[in-house]
């Protein structure tokens, strides 16, 4: 089955562009990333934090059944506006990978559908190439497929 969700990484770059057009309106779409339950219910994170402004921050988490965290992401907001774009950093903690930079744009290509294209770069081709060997691709797929499921049962 092909993935919605399109992931470029050319060679001997820094950077990975990840593209997706959603059946959303842009406005569903973008508040799926800045409303902290949306963001937990299409990614399965808690989020513990999300200040979303200029020089806001957000902090999300992921616990086993015994509150052990499984996984915890953070990360500094520079640029919002809505329904336009997010300027951000992503680091998740403890796992070795440096501070990531995110450009994510939401672009409207009808009343009814929206395109996401984000742009991540890493501090080094080796660290980018590195997230690639995880199932990155995979997880993003499903997230987004989460993502727009979550709206079309409300619809």
């Amino acid at each position: 089955m092909e993935q919605k969700t399109k992931i470029t990484a050319e060679d001997g770059k820094q950077e990975i562009l990840i593209t997706r057009t959603f059946d959303l309106p842009i406005h569903l779409l973008f508040r799926a990333y800045t409303a902290p339950e949306l963001v937990e219910q299409w990614m399965g994170n808690r989020v513990l934090k999300m200040d979303n402004h200029a020089h806001g921050s957000y902090l999300f988490e992921t616990t086993d059944a015994q509150g052990n965290v499984l996984f915890r992401a953070n990360g500094s907001i520079h640029k919002l506006v809505e329904n336009k774009n997010i300027t951000r950093t992503f680091e998740m903690e403890n796992t070795g990978f440096p501070v990531q930079l995110e450009f994510l744009d939401f672009e409207p290509i009808s009343e009814e559908k929206s395109k996401l294209t984000m742009k991540i770069i890493f501090k080094s081709v080796a660290d980018r190439d590195n997230m690639l060997k995880l199932p990155f691709a995979k997880g993003i797929n499903m997230a987004h497929n989460q993502l727009e499921n979550m709206f079309s049962k409300l619809k």
